[in-house]
């Protein structure tokens, strides 16, 4: 009989899709293949009936037959709800990495949220315009020139932005540079808040730069994918212009990249528990680092429930 499977993996979410509806074809193509993998035959129990050819004689004969409370139609589906958790969201307009809990990974899922682990984005921008949403989409509010902007003056506002971000990121983490704990965390990468702050960038640089088109990309924390948008607009004021947002891709979320995200093809029962043991590793790992992590019984339950479907 078919287990469903524990753990956490990632999925690809497309541009002008909910997250939730992402979330709701996972657990659909999951039921529906979990259910089918599930089905047994029917038990089979002694009836008496009346012997064929009897000529309606009143003989009765021993006949092994199917329990009808077995039958599908009777007993209905095995599974009819999976317990599916969603990770970091992303808004309709965002597309990219989204990570996904199942079984014990929303346990997991609250566990890196725990992490404040650095989300990384690609944002596209586009010199000359700006909306009342920040957004390529949104209703036009003005449009000005931008011949005088070039990649150095990007640049330079970029390395502003980081480094005012970086005061913010040294302030929220309430740690004392001056001592052997600070040392010791910042050679292991983990000087970040590690609470609710407001967003910080991290880092931030220039991919792309073909006027009135730029790319940036953006390592960062506790931010929304607005928050990216506006930042968008923000740095068209600064170079006295305009801009808005063309695109937010998540391409990073913790120890999740694109490598690791499910194309919508691949939301099917075997892909997703390869996904599950692949990612158990890393998840193990940055948990273990970051957290020190004491209840190490859920994921030694994780590698024993993933090592069975594996098998399966």
């Amino acid at each position: 009989m078919a287990a469903g499977p524990n753990g956490l993996f990632a999925v690809y979410k497309p541009a002008g899709v909910a997250w939730g509806r992402v979330r709701e074809a996972v657990e659909t193509r999951l039921l529906r293949e979990l259910n089918a993998a599930s089905r047994r035959s029917p038990r089979q129990q002694i009836r008496f009936l009346p012997a064929p050819g009897d000529g309606g004689a009143a003989g009765l004969v021993a006949t092994r037959v199917p329990v009808l409370a077995d039958h599908p139609l009777v007993r209905g589906p095995r599974f009819r709800r999976l317990k599916i958790g969603a990770g970091h969201r992303l808004d309709t307009k965002a597309s990219g990495v989204f990570v996904l809990g199942i079984g014990h990974g929303n346990k997991l899922l609250t566990d890196l949220y725990n992490c404040h682990l650095t989300k990384v984005y690609t944002v596209g921008g586009l010199f000359g315009k700006a909306t009342d949403d920040f957004s390529d989409t949104g209703t036009l509010v003005e449009k000005t020139t931008f011949d005088h902007i070039t990649r150095e003056k990007l640049e330079r506002i970029l390395a502003v932005i980081q480094g005012t971000n970086h005061k913010a990121l040294l302030m929220y983490s309430n740690i004392d540079m001056k001592t052997q704990e600070a040392y010791e965390l910042a050679v292991q990468g983990l000087i970040r808040p590690m609470a609710k702050s407001p967003p910080i960038i991290t880092a931030i640089r220039c991919l792309q730069f073909k006027p009135p088109e730029f790319q940036l990309e953006i390592h960062c924390l506790h931010e929304t994918q607005q928050y990216l948008r506006k930042m968008v607009h923000e740095i068209g004021l600064e170079l006295k212009s305009s801009a808005v947002c063309t695109q937010v891709r998540r391409i990073r979320d913790g120890v999740f990249t694109l490598d690791d995200a499910l194309l919508r093809t691949q939301w099917d029962l075997q892909s997703i528990q390869k996904a599950i043991w692949d990612c158990q590793l890393k998840v193990k790992t940055e948990l273990e680092k970051t957290l020190g992590h004491q209840d190490k019984s859920l994921l030694h339950q994780m590698d024993a429930e993933v090592g069975d479907a594996a098998e399966s």
